[in-house]
């Protein structure tokens, strides 16, 4: 088997429009990878149809995840087989308290048992649970009152991406896709997220970071960094590609490829 999660020559369409134009990139448990590139270039097209949001048509190409395509899958099959996407706008859900919301993600997972089809094992129990949350917000250095909160409701950009690496703590998935995560955070709670996000990177984990900054990378250092331009990924290399391009922009990279170059 190949890396927990290959995308091959992927082309994806909004309303007739191609955004990704031949995408291939392959993430495997324990590897960091970041996915940078300018407004426009497709970054959030990608991890919205990697998990099967409805809008995206994918009109070649695939997505194997454990050696077998999920194309045929929607959103919560994926979610139930070990995919995740941390939102960059994340939704409120008022009257649903954090640790709700949890517990029923989590009963799905495990009653699923991984395989997408809701056929598992019974639910965790509450006792259960109540003593994994704890131990997961104690990892993630957090105040034990935050779970009795609604959902998103009232919570700040930092929050709420708190509550996003909370969710993937809870989950365990095989496979993690953060969106801008550190879209509209002060330097604290970048840190703070960030550091949740090393926290539970391991062996057992792929994660892909999409970013535009540098920044985000100063906390999770990424084992390998690809640049997007125009629905495809042109440049790949090590942490160094990041502060290359928090150096000199991502004009270079335009010029580079402008007419197709390698």
């Amino acid at each position: 088997m190949g890396a927990v999660l290959e995308i091959r020559d992927l082309h994806v369409s909004i309303e007739d429009q191609e955004i990704l134009k031949g995408l291939s990139l392959a993430v495997d448990k324990g590897e960091i990878h970041a996915l940078m590139g300018p407004n426009g270039s497709g970054k959030s097209t990608l991890a919205y149809s990697l998990l099967g949001h409805p809008n995206y048509e994918i009109t070649s190409g695939d997505i194997l995840y454990r050696g077998e395509s999920v194309l045929d899958m929607d959103t919560d099959e994926r979610s139930r087989a070990g995919m995740f996407l941390a939102f960059q706008y994340p939704v409120s859900i008022p009257g649903v308290s954090v640790a709700n919301f949890l517990r029923m993600a989590l009963n799905a997972r495990i009653s699923d048992n991984g395989n997408g089809n809701g056929r598992g094992r019974k639910g965790i129990s509450i006792p259960k649970f109540r003593k994994l949350l704890k131990a997961k917000m104690a990892l993630l250095e957090m105040d034990p009152s935050f779970a009795g909160r609604y959902l998103n409701e009232g919570f700040s950009g930092g929050e709420k991406k708190r509550a996003e690496i909370l969710q993937m703590a809870v989950l365990e998935p095989n496979i993690a896709v953060l969106d801008e995560t550190d879209s509209g955070l002060d330097i604290d709670a970048l840190r703070i997220v960030a550091n949740g996000v090393k926290t539970l990177a391991g062996p057992d984990m792929g994660v892909l970071v999409i970013t535009h900054y540098q920044r985000l990378l100063n906390y999770i250092k990424p084992d390998f960094v690809h640049v997007m331009l125009s629905g495809r990924i042109v440049e790949s290399g090590g942490p160094d590609l990041a502060l290359r391009l928090e150096a000199k922009g991502y004009d270079w990279v335009r010029e580079k490829h402008k007419n197709g170059g390698a």
